[in-house]
């Protein structure tokens, strides 16, 4: 598994747009990504902290092809409402490492 993850900072005035937009552009555009298992936004729990975009990949050739895509650019185009909420960003990815899955009875 491959995971991307994109550090988004929103001045708290701006946060409930931004999730109804981003919210939207994740409906419209990630259904039928080859090799996306799951997209999370994830709400900071602190003023200073980013939102936190979260994309499960089966391989870094998905996430790269999707990159490419044209979804991706539509997705990310700047008239679509959500970059001007976006006051810096950060992308990081990773490869998978171990899971640790606890289950209460």
């Amino acid at each position: 598994m491959f995971i991307a993850t994109n550090r988004l900072f929103v001045p708290a005035d701006r946060a409930d747009e931004f999730e109804a937009k981003f919210r939207d552009n994740m409906r419209t555009y990630l259904p039928g990504v080859p090799g996306l298992r799951r997209s999370t936004l994830l709400r900071p729990t602190s003023p200073d902290q980013p939102y936190v975009s979260l994309n499960e990949f089966d391989t870094e050739a998905d996430f790269r092809a999707w990159v490419a895509s044209d979804s991706f650019r539509e997705a990310h185009a700047r008239n679509k409402g959500i970059a001007r909420h976006v006051t810096g960003n950060a992308v990081e990815t990773f490869e998978h490492s171990e899971d640790l899955v606890l289950i209460a009875s």
